[in-house]
């Protein structure tokens, strides 16, 4: 598989979108009063950026941008032609990794957009030769995941850095660490059930055995020392140290198969939050911990040669079973770690979870709806709904 980089400008033709704000240099400025949804656009995508601040809206007429707390519209553009499929942003910064998607969408599946808004034109593009899956930022890379390969670039000069080949990933699952003082990716690894930890700061590979079946959603800390993972099963989701692949904790979203479409790790890492095909959103207490959101020690040093340290007591425990006494001598089933708190969604569409500021989860739907919910941290049970809007008009959606 080869690629193709280049230096870009003006790749939205004069004409072809239709600039209704002005962006400023580090953030996006807020819509004109008189903004209104054209009445044909369709919804192809969401993602949120890297600290859960904001999330974009790919249509199949451009992408808009939100802001989570509070919840409002703050930029959009509008395109004559197409839209993307991905929409990746860059923290809250005016860049952003487009790639075409959607009805009639005039941009291609293999190709990679740059985009800074604040300038008004595309100042990079990478070309593949097979449709991209994903597209992952971090301040100094470009990570561009195809279903059997994954490229790995330098932000500043657009150089190859790495490449990575793995098992069939249709899903483009790739995880990447933000603190600058450490450089980890995870994706599926070559065989099934594998993920493989890119610790590039420290030339070292960690291969981890996470499930029996295919990885189907995971998810790292900001400093890449945590790992979480599920499977197509969706039964059960792990958490590893991703220095020696140590798995530290195990909890049960249920019995039935399910389909997993997000994995979220609160910044304190006191909760994970989980949400699938089944309408529930389930938050699970851990008991794994590290040395502190703020703590920049350079390679995990403070925290990777003990394992005692990355385990500790959370504000709540997740209820078990009643018979989790005869453990070892009843099936596995019976001494899993439940949810300790759950909200209910549609089963009709995705749903894509995240955590805000004093115990609230976000929870954002293909159906163009959004949540803000609160949980308690001590008895934990049904969540609150805050907030509900659309953010789409129904009439809309597909």
């Amino acid at each position: 598989m080869s690629s193709t980089v280049s230096n870009s400008q003006d790749i939205f033709q004069q004409g072809g979108y239709d600039s209704r704000n002005t962006g400023t240099s580090g953030s996006f400025a807020s819509p004109e009063p008189d903004v209104g949804d054209n009445g044909e656009a369709e919804l192809v995508s969401v993602s949120w950026n890297q600290d859960y601040s904001c999330f974009a809206s790919g249509t199949s007429h451009g992408f808009r941008i939100y802001n989570c707390e509070p919840f409002k519209e703050t930029f959009r553009r509008e395109l004559k032609d197409g839209g993307f499929k991905i929409v990746e942003m860059l923290f809250r910064s005016n860049i952003l990794a487009l790639v075409g998607g959607g009805p009639k969408s005039q941009y291609p599946s293999n190709k990679v957009l740059i985009w800074d808004d604040h300038q008004s034109r595309c100042i990079s593009e990478f070309s593949f030769r097979s449709e991209i899956r994903a597209v992952k930022l971090r301040r100094d890379r470009i990570v561009v995941v195809l279903e059997h390969k994954i490229y790995v670039y330098s932000f500043m000069d657009l150089r190859l850095l790495h490449q990575i080949e793995n098992l069939a990933n249709p899903r483009g699952l790739c995880c990447l660490s933000h603190h600058m003082n450490t450089s980890v990716l995870a994706c599926p690894g070559v065989r099934q059930g594998e993920v493989r930890v890119e610790h590039f700061g420290l030339n070292m590979v960690q291969i981890i055995n996470a499930h029996d079946s295919n990885i189907a959603c995971m998810t790292m800390t900001l400093d890449g020392l945590l790992l979480a993972t599920a499977s197509t099963k969706g039964t059960l989701i792990r958490i590893f140290n991703t220095m020696d692949g140590t798995r530290l904790q195990e909890v049960r979203r249920g019995v039935d198969r399910a389909d997993i479409y997000s994995i979220a790790l609160s910044p304190n890492v006191q909760w994970l939050a989980v949400s699938s095909d089944k309408g529930t959103v389930h938050i699970f207490s851990l008991r794994v911990r590290v040395s502190g959101e703020d703590s920049h020690s350079t390679d995990h040093e403070t925290s990777s040669n003990s394992l005692q340290a990355l385990v500790s007591p959370a504000s709540g425990a997740n209820p078990g079973s009643s018979l989790s006494f005869l453990r070892g001598v009843l099936p596995k089933y019976f001494s899993s770690e439940w949810s300790f708190a759950r909200f209910h969604v549609p089963e009709v569409t995705q749903f894509f979870a995240a955590f805000g500021a004093h115990n609230t989860i976000a929870i954002i739907g293909m159906d163009g709806s959004f949540y803000r919910c609160n949980f308690d941290p001590v008895n934990g049970g049904e969540m609150t709904q805050l907030e509900y809007i659309r953010f789409l008009k129904p009439e809309i959606l597909r």
